[in-house]
């Protein structure tokens, strides 16, 4: 067993067996037994009469086995459908091909009776069949690149055929030829161009054509020889050819080339080109789709002019429909564009052929090999909300998918197997899906139903004892009769007002049952899990971790997770631990949260991890200082009562702070200056304090220096004032001055004698004036 197979058998142990002992039932909303089978793979009911207690509901029926059991419920009782696998048609594998339609896939028809979610494994066996046919198609390119490889292809029909019958006796070879749409920009439209679109006009040459069948698929060499002889190159003008268009018509148009219902069918396709696909046609104003059906009138593809080219998806389907394997055999310049389209195609390998395809039968041969040793078992489209997964069990086994399932390197005559489980994801109507091996016509048919309804073999009795006479049993449960109701149709309803029995199911906010059930008999019937007098709880809809109800380590109680011992968390999803809480040498979270979940959820304010600091709390250098001048001086408003109003404080005096610790420097009461730093112990509100013994206090004013400098300053502020006055009056007198000058100069003095003047009639001489 290989390692892909050991893994997905740990995968459905550990669904089914060893990670949820017993498995678990999600209930949603379960009235009945049938709901409760379609609840999940696990659930189960309990058919047994009067399981349920007064005040319970139905649904409590609902549970995994073992939780049925563990309540008091009979076995027997118990209704949980088991997945049913039916081989319907099994015959046994052939060992060789004998004229008869051989048998390589085993069983043929299957039947499934399974459970909504609950895998079912069935095992499929294939063996290739010695001597198998095969039908070998050769599509060839006859553009005028090709021409040295047509010399060749024609005398290669015996070395083809020789070699298909080292595979088998029972070989045929057909012959085809394509080369692109008659019209532009693919071929020249010329008239006589069309008639001979060779440029060398010494050469033989055919008219240009989409895509030919030459020959039907025959086991005689000769025939080959002779209509490949017959072919002719001829030609195009773009380098894309129209190699799609003629797979499609081959694969389609089996009448035509002859394809054998019982063989392995090939189309080797050789060409030095590229392909032309969908949406290449718009080019020459062809916009009709390809409808992927056969179109060949006189053995030509008479609609290639007025269809699109296929899609690589539409020719991909049809080669898979029809169980065809390609070979592409084509030059190296082309190979990487043939490597991307094998990738498509199912079931195709590409060879690289030599300049004059000289090597075309080896490459054939090598490719062939390749696609028979290679055994895929796949599916064609699954109904609706059904999965499927295979498991190979070979030595060159592929790792389990949900897509296909390959085994490599498988010879003839040797058998392989798989293991396919398919899962229901809900109810479904019967039906049924192919699974097949890729290229091979065999096919295993599974038909698909599903166990939605429970068998209770219920008595036909409408007034069963176990409802008081007033009702009849269905799984257990009473289906009581008119006018009565109730667990076991106790209640009857004429009894009491509807009004006065509505009243108590009434919850504080006057709903009634809250909206999640419904009233009867004055007690309220709650809807799926919900549960308690008035449905307030739920016990199916608590947070989950790991896709498990309360992380599979409590309880859902009424909504919430009521975890086991020693697992905390909204989801139980944590085990109790503190070590991620607690800093070096300190408490869980410094005494400023809680630790949940091995991480401090922290008091406001205080900051993760260890909620060590508070970026919005108020600076204690503030808040403190008041204890500080208590504890450190003896001064301030705490001075009478300091122990106690500063008894989360620890204080220590010293001379002289830290440089390196941040400290405080505040006025205190007295207007000193006091230094100290504070450090937050464990706790809410509890600090360290380094005090500095000594305060910093202004010094006591000089009263003769305030009395002087008063003085002082009256006497310079009058002096200024003066100052200020006696330029004032400067500068009005320079004013009135130059008025004055102004006036003067504007007057006129006449210039007659004065009658009172006389002159001087005495002379005096200085007798020491020199004149000088």
């Amino acid at each position: 067993m290989g390692l892909y197979q050991v893994f997905f058998l740990f995968l459905l142990m550990g669904k089914n067996g060893l990670c949820q002992v017993g498995g678990s039932c999600s209930k949603t909303v379960v009235n009945s037994c049938s709901d409760c089978i379609r609840s999940g793979p696990d659930c189960a009911w309990c058919m047994q009469e009067n399981f349920t207690q007064p005040g319970e509901q139905e649904t409590v029926r609902c549970n995994t086995r073992a939780l049925l059991t563990e309540r008091g419920c009979e076995p027997q009782k118990i209704i949980a459908p088991h997945n049913n696998v039916t081989v319907v048609k099994e015959l046994p594998l052939s060992e060789s091909f004998e004229k008869q339609e051989p048998i390589q896939l085993s069983p043929q028809v299957i039947h499934l009776k399974v459970r909504p979610g609950s895998p079912a494994t069935f095992r499929v066996s294939f063996k290739r069949v010695q001597g198998y046919p095969v039908d070998l198609y050769y599509l060839m390119d006859l553009s005028n690149s090709m021409k040295d490889d047509l010399d060749n292809v024609k005398d290669l029909g015996n070395d083809l055929l020789s070699a298909l019958k080292t595979i088998t006796a029972h070989a045929q070879i057909g012959f085809g030829a394509f080369v692109d749409k008659t019209v532009l920009p693919y071929t020249n439209t010329n008239e006589k161009k069309l008639l001979r679109p060779c440029d060398d006009d010494s050469e033989k040459c055919q008219a240009a054509f989409g895509y030919r069948h030459v020959l039907s698929l025959t086991p005689r060499e000769q025939e080959f020889k002779q209509s490949v002889t017959n072919q002719f190159i001829s030609g195009n003008l773009d380098s894309p050819e129209g190699g799609l268009d003629a797979m499609m018509q081959a694969a389609v148009c089996g009448g035509a080339i002859g394809w054998r219902n019982s063989s392995t069918r090939l189309i080797v396709l050789t060409t030095d080109a590229g392909f032309h696909m969908a949406g290449d046609g718009k080019l020459a104003g062809i916009l009709e789709p390809n409808d992927q059906q056969c179109h060949m009138k006189d053995n030509l593809y008479y609609k290639s002019n007025e269809m699109d080219y296929p899609s690589v998806g539409q020719l991909a389907f049809q080669l898979e429909k029809n169980n065809i394997q390609t070979i592409f055999a084509v030059t190296e310049n082309v190979q990487k564009i043939y490597k991307q389209l094998s990738a498509i195609v199912p079931k195709s390998e590409v060879g690289v052929l030599s300049n004059d395809s000289n090597n075309v039968v080896e490459l054939i041969k090598t490719a062939y090999r390749k696609l028979s040793s290679k055994i895929t078992l796949t599916h064609d489209r699954l109904p609706d909300n059904v999965r499927i997964t295979y498991t190979p069990e070979c030595q060159s086994a592929g790792p389990p998918g949900p897509d296909e399932g390959v085994c490599d390197n498988v010879k003839e005559k040797q058998e392989v197997s798989f293991n396919v489980t398919v899962v229901v994801d809900s109810c479904i109507k019967d039906t049924s899906f192919p699974i097949r091996i890729l290229g091979i016509k065999d096919t295993l048919t599974v038909s698909l139903s599903t166990s939605c309804e429970c068998d209770c073999n219920d008595p036909q009795d409408s007034q069963h004892q176990s409802c008081g006479g007033k009702g009849s049993l269905t799984c257990g449960v009473c289906s009581c009769q008119e006018g009565f109701i109730g667990r076991i149709c106790e209640c009857a309803i004429g009894k009491e007002d509807k009004d006065t029995l509505r009243k108590a199911c009434l919850n504080a906010d006057g709903v009634e049952c809250g909206g999640r059930g419904e009233c009867v008999c004055g007690r309220c019937q709650c809807h799926g899990n919900y549960h308690g007098d008035h449905c307030e709880c739920d016990d199916e809809h608590c947070e989950k971790f790991q896709n498990q109800l309360c992380g599979g380590n409590g309880k859902c109680k009424c909504g919430v997770c009521s975890c086991n011992e020693g697992y905390e968390g909204s989801a139980c999803q944590c085990k109790v631990s503190q070590t991620e809480c607690k800093p070096p040498n300190g408490t869980v979270c410094h005494g400023r949260g809680v630790c949940r979940c091995s991480r401090c959820e922290c008091d406001a304010g205080y900051q993760r991890p260890h909620c060590k600091t508070c970026l919005g709390c108020p600076d204690p250098c503030q808040t403190k200082l008041n204890c500080i001048e208590c504890l450190g001086f003896n001064i301030g408003p705490f001075k009478g009562n300091c122990s106690k109003a500063c008894s989360t404080v620890v204080p220590d005096t010293v001379s002289q702070l830290n440089k390196e610790a941040k400290h405080c420097e505040l006025k205190d009461s007295e207007s000193c200056w006091i230094k100290f730093s504070l450090e937050q112990l464990d706790g809410v509100d509890t600090y360290k304090a380094v005090i500095q013994s000594e305060r910093v206090c202004p010094e006591p004013p000089s009263v003769t220096a305030i009395i002087g400098a008063a003085i002082g300053s009256v006497a310079l502020i009058g002096l200024v004032l003066l100052m200020l006055v006696k330029f004032f009056i400067y500068i009005k007198d320079v004013k009135e001055f130059r008025k004055f000058e102004k006036e003067k100069k504007k007057s006129k003095w006449t210039d007659g004698a004065n009658p009172l003047f006389k002159n001087a009639t005495t002379t005096t001489t200085n007798p020491i004036f020199t004149g000088e």
